[in-house]
């Protein structure tokens, strides 16, 4: 796949946790799965509805997939739609930027974008 990014939603906690821990494991439902779920930009607004709806304090953390390699699959999901999984651990050192989670006033989520030099 082309992508060179990928998004991991977080819960507020969740991403206090990685900022501390340097690493996540996963949620509830990551670890239920044996991988962690990631989206691309093009689906991220639709895993906020279907998995995040009602849900404040969430966070988007910018991955970078070059980083991770080996450890990322792309596997159909919602629709026959490939989504990149994440087979280890995700760690702080691959998030290249996070943000709140917001919409643009068109219903765009608003994606963290990587540093620019």
């Amino acid at each position: 796949m082309p992508a060179q990014f990928a998004y991991k939603i977080l819960t507020e906690s969740e991403f206090e946790q990685l900022q501390r821990d340097g690493a996540f494991s996963g949620s509830a439902v990551d670890i239920a799965d044996g991988y962690i779920h990631l989206s691309t930009g093009a689906q991220v607004a639709a895993t906020l509805n279907k998995h995040f709806s009602g849900i404040d304090g969430l966070v988007i953390a910018a991955v970078d997939l070059d980083y991770l390699g080996d450890s990322i699959r792309w596997e159909p999901s919602r629709g026959g739609d490939l989504f990149p999984h994440l087979y280890e651990t995700l760690h702080l050192t691959s998030v290249v930027a996070a943000a709140p989670v917001s919409w643009a006033p068109d219903g765009v989520v608003r994606l963290p974008g990587p540093p620019t030099l």
